[in-house]
């Protein structure tokens, strides 16, 4: 692989079949698995591993910035990479998202650069195979193809679309078709011809190579694509692209497969057999967990008695089990998920509900991040409501006023520079202050460990929305 290559990942999409751990505010991407790291995180690692050193480019949401940043700083690449990240106002699909990487990347480092385009919320286990794969994919990609990954069937899959090979083409294979996701007999047959693949939704091409074909065969998505990025800005100081949301609102909605891959006669794919998994369900969560002797798995503090085929996962609390068979139970600090087992790909159901209802469970945990770290709601009541609050050092959180309510800071650990009306005061551990309705105010961790506060609101009205931002660092005023 002599060519540059720099791996793209698209982290978007709400996960809704994984709720309640996944949610509109914190979606699949950020989720942990059993190993604590996140689906993210895994992704990040998969593609510093195979592209030795340089620059990675995420497209995701404006509201994912600050935790995609965090993830990617956790990651602890080292000093040879670089995380650059573009940043969509709206969801527009994995068409006009690869068209922007495109031209991002064939700005920066030309058209002959090759784009390895994954997604974040996936899981390779064999990561020594995935390589193989992935050299394969640059030979064909070279040779200026449009090169899929599909994936080896290890059942008849009705969830997932296939591509149905054709000839042989150097260390792949020609496209023949692709196909939508079929019917349980439909698969069996796929399955039985040994001529179908799984769609990885995973590429590899020349960065140039997608833009002549999105020119082609979408002109549409490419001319407004292309004045979008022109309109594009460099937040400075940063490592974000913001993408005008007047320009990307003018952009197609479709996806990269329907806009260019089922239409170009460049298109090869190239076999894999890497341990991938698409972690579509909490079916594909709960096969990642070693089962007991009677096929029960659990994540957390879990008793089974008596029971088969369970699977359990338990944030923060004892669940115990007792006479029950092949359910998923899934259980988080404000919400329970109790499903049959064959019931899992319609969990998006129930967040359909709670969307209808404006439940706020489809959208924020009970910890919720913000650029400046967490806050954690503990405990509300008819005119309180009580968090736990976690400032990262050297963050802050805005210049601001609430018309509604007071609030009462009690520090717990680090120290705190507190902004109250015309004072500004140091809050040390196990001090406090009071700031009124109607006071501008901030605080700051100006220290080296991490600022934990309980914040005490009290008033008629305490919504969220109930903020007046004056000066922001984080670009929220």
């Amino acid at each position: 692989m002599s060519a540059t290559m720099i791996p793209v990942i698209l982290s978007g999409g709400a996960g809704t079949r994984l709720w309640p751990v996944s949610r509109e505010g914190h979606p699949k991407p950020f989720m942990k698995l059993a190993d604590g790291q996140s689906l993210l995180l895994k992704t990040y690692l998969r593609a510093a591993a195979v592209c030795d050193g340089g620059e990675i480019v995420t497209v995701t949401n404006r509201d994912y910035y600050f935790m995609s940043k965090d993830v990617f700083d956790a990651a602890k690449l080292g000093s040879g990479y670089s995380g650059v990240f573009l940043l969509e106002p709206m969801a527009r699909n994995t068409a006009p998202a690869v068209a922007l990487a495109a031209l991002q990347v064939a700005a920066k480092h030309g058209p002959d650069a090759v784009m390895l385009v994954l997604a974040a919320d996936h899981l390779i286990q064999d990561a020594q195979a995935f390589a193989a794969t992935l050299a394969d994919a640059a030979t064909l990609a070279a040779q200026d193809r449009l090169v899929t990954f599909g994936i080896v069937p290890a059942a008849p899959e009705t969830g997932f679309g296939y591509i149905e090979c054709g000839e042989a083409l150097g260390p792949g294979r020609r496209v023949a078709r692709f196909v939508e996701k079929p019917s349980l007999q439909v698969a069996r047959d796929y399955l039985a011809s040994g001529n179908f693949l799984w769609n990885s939704g995973m590429f590899c091409f020349k960065a140039g190579t997608i833009l002549d074909e999105l020119a082609r065969h979408a002109p549409e998505v490419h001319a407004a694509a292309s004045a979008c990025f022109a309109a594009m800005q460099e937040v400075p100081g940063s490592s974000m692209l913001e993408i005008p949301a007047e320009s990307f609102a003018t952009v197609p909605s479709i996806s990269v497969d329907y806009a260019v891959m089922e239409r170009s006669d460049r298109v090869a794919v190239v076999q894999g057999n890497f341990g991938w998994s698409d972690i579509g369900s909490w079916n594909a969560v709960s096969q990642l967990v070693a089962p007991d002797q009677h096929n029960n798995r659990g994540i957390g503090e879990v008793i089974f008695e008596d029971c088969r085929n369970l699977f359990v996962q338990s944030e923060d609390r004892l669940v115990a089990a007792l006479g029950v068979d092949d359910l998923m139970v899934i259980d988080t600090a404000d919400a329970l998920l109790i499903t049959r087992a064959d019931k899992t790909q319609e969990v998006k159901k129930i967040v359909a509900q709670l969307k209808a209802r404006d439940h706020e469970s489809y959208k924020l945990h009970r910890t919720v991040a913000r650029p400046w770290g967490t806050y954690t709601v503990m405990e509300t009541g008819p005119r309180f409501k009580i968090k736990r609050i976690v400032v990262k050092p050297e963050a802050s959180l805005s210049l601001q006023l609430h018309h509604h309510r007071s609030e009462h800071w009690i520090v717990v650990s680090g120290m705190a520079k507190v902004v109250n009306g015309d004072r500004e005061i140091y809050v040390g551990t196990n001090e406090s202050t009071y700031i009124p309705a109607g006071h501008m105010h901030r605080v700051e961790n100006p220290g080296i460990i991490d600022l934990v506060m309980i914040e005490v609101q009290s008033g008629e009205y305490l919504g969220e929305d109930d903020i007046v931002r004056f000066e922001d660092r984080y670009g929220r005023s």
